[in-house]
């Protein structure tokens, strides 16, 4: 046999790799778009029937057609699940190596096998063929009327399949907004300090909105009691303690790699009241709403404490430290 009579199994094999070089340095070319629709709806099927019946009397033409695509549907979804219980996980690069390693062992087997035949099927594109795999002209019209439409239906199907992964719909739309400790772990929050005493903890805002987005941090100092008997919230204290403002671009989410911060502040603060306080960090977009005229410096007897209703039933994003303050 010569090396034409494997150019299927050599075709996949090098556009296997060429895939992987593609995300490697081209991760967001068209090419790669289109050959990662083949390389897991189409290859690892193909190459797995071929390996498996690689004579022509096995299978016909449009048997293994619809095969490799119903088996690569199939394979993929096992290979995912497998990586599920291994330390890489299912992840971009397990996928991939996966996959690939996949189409190129069982590419080698189905050239060894096809060697070894009998009766090679060997893939050939031209008309006659076609015909003649389809049997065309001993068909009855009906059976040609349906050859077309099962043939129109799949091209259509996947050239449909291939316009949904080219132009996927934006994901859910939302924005991380978090406090960190002073040394920028989830631990260690200033939670007792003595009045007047620095406390110190970071805050953190990533972008995922799809736009640029203006976010607008209100601090407040409040003190607040749970009335259980009738479930109502009531705020005894309200201070307002700082303001500040920051546009950021949109940061698409990343599934691969670290996790990396988009904007972060060291934020420094001091209570100068004795008592158990909360520090209250309320998030808005793009608008800040009014804020009204405080009563001797209190907030309390204003519209301003549906900020904090509002934040407590998470209709604001907002963070909440609970502090106590000692006398010195």
């Amino acid at each position: 046999m010569k090396l034409r009579d494997y150019w299927d199994l050599i075709t996949i094999i090098a556009l296997s790799l060429l895939l992987d070089l593609l995300i490697a340095f081209y991760p967001d070319s068209l090419l790669r778009k289109a050959l990662g629709l083949a390389f897991v709806l189409f290859f690892p099927g193909y190459v797995f029937i071929t390996a498996l019946f690689p004579e022509k009397k096995e299978l016909d033409n449009i048997e293994r057609l619809a095969l490799s695509f119903g088996l690569s549907i199939a394979i993929v979804p096992l290979i995912g699940l497998v990586l599920n219980y291994t330390p890489w996980g299912i992840r971009l690069t397990p996928i991939l190596v996966s996959l690939t390693v996949f189409n190129l062992i069982f590419a080698i087997v189905a050239i060894y096998r096809r060697t070894n035949a009998v009766g090679p099927w060997i893939p050939s594109i031209s008309i006659e063929k076609l015909k003649e795999g389809l049997e065309w002209e001993k068909s009855s019209k009906l059976d040609k009327a349906l050859t077309v439409i099962l043939i129109v239906a799949i091209i259509s199907s996947i050239a449909t399949l291939g316009y949904v992964i080219t132009h996927p719909r934006p994901g859910e739309k939302f924005t991380e907004f978090y406090i960190l400790g002073p040394e920028g772990k989830a631990a260690d929050y200033p939670t007792e300090l003595f009045v007047g005493e620095e406390g110190r903890v970071i805050l953190g805002i990533a972008n995922h909105e799809y736009r640029n987005v203006t976010y607008h941090v209100e601090v407040w100092l409040v003190n607040l009691t749970y009335n259980f008997t009738t479930n109502d919230t009531i705020i005894h204290n309200m201070y307002f303690m700082d303001y500040f403002n920051v546009t950021l671009p949109h940061k698409p989410v990343s599934l691969e790699g670290n996790w990396t911060p988009q904007w972060e502040m060291n934020y420094t603060f001091n209570i100068d009241k004795p008592g158990k306080w909360q520090l209250w960090f309320l998030l808005f977009k793009d608008e800040r709403p009014p804020l009204p005229e405080p009563i001797n410096g209190d907030y309390v007897q204003t519209n301003a404490t549906q900020r904090i209703l509002d934040a407590i039933e998470g209709k604001i994003q907002s963070l909440k430290l609970n502090i106590e303050v000692r006398e010195i």
